[in-house]
């Protein structure tokens, strides 16, 4: 059980408060006790982290300040650690007390794994049942890929690597170290490219084929039923410490930048380029070819269709819900805006010939 000392010199907090305290773990402000953690990263709840029963609280030194105003005085024998970034502390030091209590993959392969001879497949990786690992992959060192899984030929993943349940991961696929992919995740799927021949007589939409690659960075993770379709002749990119959730279809050849956020059933068109630290919202969706300057944050259900060039903005076209009755009427409103607009001219028009 680690103590308040230990985890304030591993996580860079200040420790106010018993050094010597151990505890179990985390837990929420209202359910958390003696032995546990919890955090205070919003004012609002300054109220509830008073009274809370956490042995200790990850605090800004402001909400310390609003806690334990005269610390000589205070009663509550509680343990503070004391950080920059409170949430992001918080963050850390669940991971810690995660991998300390959570599934670990031992070593080994499952009998009923098929490994091509020509792969590498270093003895410190866990491959489990029913997975399928093509030639030429390689593996790095304590890579773990769950059972159904399917990596094909000339794959590479990097070290610590962890593949969750029926990932499908195609030939050429690069991914970085310490990547996280979840379980339905399709990796490397031919980008939706294909080339209209038609005439009065016929016709057909001639294929082209998807001769790029998917190249994650380190430190991504992929969410549960995630796309990410491979190039035409270049690559789909995400850069290191691209964070992306559920059911998002990331199209061909299209670049996310390092450390972007990508929230589920968003939708990214092929050779669109997003920044870095870039912030996409639910259900947002993005035209093809477009260029999206650094740290723009996009709402949910948004729609982009135009490139944004100028780092740090926000945008949000989301049409606000209301009784369908009045949606209609909003709308047959909308689709006679042009006629309005004509009329505000001739109205213009008469008062400047009239003056």
């Amino acid at each position: 059980m680690p103590t308040a000392i230990e985890l304030a010199e591993q996580f860079q907090a200040s420790l106010v408060g018993e050094a010597s305290h151990g505890f179990t773990g985390l837990a929420p402000l209202e359910r958390a006790q003696s032995d546990q953690i919890s955090f205070l990263s919003n004012p609002l709840y300054r109220q509830q982290a008073s009274e809370s029963a956490a042995g200790a609280l990850i605090v800004s030194q402001s909400d310390l300040e609003f806690l334990q105003p005269n610390p000589s005085a205070n009663s509550v024998k509680r343990v503070y650690f004391v950080a920059k970034n409170p949430y992001a502390t918080f963050a850390r030091m669940a991971q810690y007390f995660a991998k300390a209590s959570g599934q670990k993959y031992e070593p080994g392969v499952h009998p009923s794994a098929v490994i091509d001879p020509s792969a590498t497949v270093p003895s410190s990786c866990h491959i489990g049942p029913f997975v399928q690992i093509a030639a030429g992959v390689k593996l790095g060192e304590r890579v773990s890929i769950l059972g159904n899984t399917s990596v094909a030929k000339d794959s590479v993943i990097a070290s610590d690597a962890l593949i969750y349940p029926s990932v499908s991961i195609y030939y050429g696929t690069q991914i970085g170290e310490r990547c996280i992919i979840h379980s339905g995740a399709v990796i490397g799927a031919d980008g939706f490219g294909f080339a209209p021949d038609f005439s009065a007589k016929g016709g057909e939409w001639v294929k082209i084929p998807q001769t790029g690659r998917v190249v994650i960075g380190n430190d991504v993770e992929i969410g549960a039923s995630t796309t990410i379709d491979r190039g035409a002749m270049s690559d789909t990119v995400i850069g290191a410490g691209t964070k992306i959730d559920n059911q998002v279809q990331i199209a061909h050849n299209v670049i996310v930048g390092a450390c972007c956020v990508i929230a589920g059933c968003a939708a990214i068109s092929g050779s669109t380029k997003i920044g870095n630290f870039c912030i996409i919202g639910g259900a947002a969706n993005f035209a093809g070819h477009l260029t999206i300057a650094d740290r723009t944050t996009v709402s949910g259900n948004t729609s982009i269709i135009r490139s944004i060039t100028e780092p740090g903005q926000h945008f949000t076209g989301v049409y606000p819900s209301m009784p369908h009755g009045a949606w209609e009427k909003n709308a047959a409103i909308l689709r006679g805006l042009d006629k309005i607009r004509q009329r505000l001219r001739l109205l213009d028009k008469s008062k400047s010939s009239e003056s």
